[in-house]
């Protein structure tokens, strides 16, 4: 079936999706190649062919590692998420892409999800919630959204808001968001600032839409296979020299606070696609980096209690594998350690609210926050002396 490749109200390109496997299967005609997701033109060489834009249109359906999924999926009553992708026309809450029926009349100011309402059904059912309804509405941005943990998109007093779950042993990532908040507020850092609240016994974070009508995230993944990556270069080098070509400003500042954020709370996945950049999408002008999001999976929140060693070596990404190795990227002039004092015992008490977590594991954890601090401290002392 033919669609319409839509940013905003400005037409892209005349595409076919393949109504059986929901694939862009052709690119018949390309009407506006500079409002392409970012990514798609790799090289600044022309679209040849559907590969790169299908690649993309596939990376805006839910993940297969999504917990609780396969169960979501049977109570929605449909075999896979690229059928949730077309049921919202590929609306999302982080961008302003979407697919038109060739042959339809829809408008962008009647059907994007940042004026109008939407359906929780999706999210209901991804929390493993029914609303009792014989046919569920899936119109819903929960189609398009991304991470393995359970999450669902509600409106609250006119707000687009964004509640995440937890995962066993100890359902610690809400509250892991609560305290990197903190931190952040405290070294005076942009970021989605996240609340907790209850979903019965499930705690949840709670963040609103940092995106607007007028601008979309950008994930740094696109950014980075916007160019062929040297076999030479590193990947941080790679992905500040794309920024640098696109003209993204205030990236290697904001790379220096995410990457000391992740050391200090042990952050093992900050991936390429939950940090990026806001851009305008009229205008497609770079604003910058966006606000630093998503820092649940810290903590040692999959790890049970005694297998908590805040000096060990402790895994990271994007750009080294290792946080004792990835640190050496950051530089520290801007760091106040002053404004870090007593952050163990804020988190002991936000930690206090959950009733997965016991007092040894509580005050373990408020103990490794505060050891993770002090191994910064001592490395940047060490690194100062060494340039004496």
């Amino acid at each position: 079936m033919r669609y319409t490749l839509m940013h905003k109200t400005i037409p892209v390109a005349a595409i076919e999706i393949d109504q059986v496997t929901n694939v862009i299967s052709n690119v018949w005609e390309l009407y506006r190649p500079e409002h392409l997701p970012v990514g798609v033109l790799r090289d600044n060489r022309p679209l040849k062919n559907s590969q790169f834009l299908n690649e993309w249109w596939l990376e805006r359906t839910i993940p297969a590692s999504r917990s609780g999924l396969r169960e979501a999926l049977a109570l929605m009553g449909v075999h896979s998420t690229r059928v949730l992708l077309l049921k919202c026309f590929g609306l999302s809450l982080s961008d302003h892409y979407w697919v038109c029926p060739a042959d339809g009349t829809l408008q962008w100011k009647d059907v994007n999800f940042f004026e109008n309402e939407f359906s929780e059904d999706v999210g209901n059912a991804l929390f493993g919630r029914t609303g009792g309804a014989e046919e569920l509405n899936l119109m819903s941005p929960d189609n398009t959204s991304d991470g393995w943990l359970k999450k669902q998109w509600v409106i609250a007093e006119g707000k687009r808001m964004l509640l995440k779950g937890g995962s066993l042993p100890a359902y610690q990532e809400p509250f892991n968001e609560v305290i990197a908040t903190a931190m952040l507020s405290r070294l005076k850092i942009p970021h989605t600032p996240y609340t907790l609240t209850w979903n019965g016994e499930q705690p949840l974070s709670v963040c609103e839409d940092f995106i607007t009508t007028e601008t979309e995230l950008v994930s740094a993944w696109h950014v980075f296979e916007t160019y062929k990556k040297p076999n030479h270069v590193s990947t941080y080098q790679h992905f500040l020299a794309c920024c640098d070509t696109l003209g993204i400003p205030g990236m290697r500042e904001h790379i220096d606070h995410m990457l000391v954020l992740d050391y200090l709370i042990a952050n093992t996945d900050r991936h390429f696609n939950n940090f990026g950049m806001v851009r305008n999408a009229e205008t497609l002008t770079w604003l910058g980096p966006s606000p630093i999001f998503d820092c649940g999976t810290s903590m040692w929140h999959d790890q049970f209690t005694a297998q908590i060693r805040p000096a060990f070596k402790i895994p990271s990404k994007p750009f080294r594998s290792e946080h004792n190795d990835q640190i050496g990227l950051a530089s520290f002039d801007w760091l106040d350690f002053n404004a870090l004092q007593g952050i163990d015992e804020e988190y002991g008490e936000i930690l206090k609210d959950s009733s997965y977590i016991d007092d040894e594991r509580r005050s373990t954890l408020c103990f490794a926050l505060k050891t993770r601090i002090q191994l910064l401290k001592a490395r940047i002392g060490t690194h100062l002396e060494g340039e004496q």
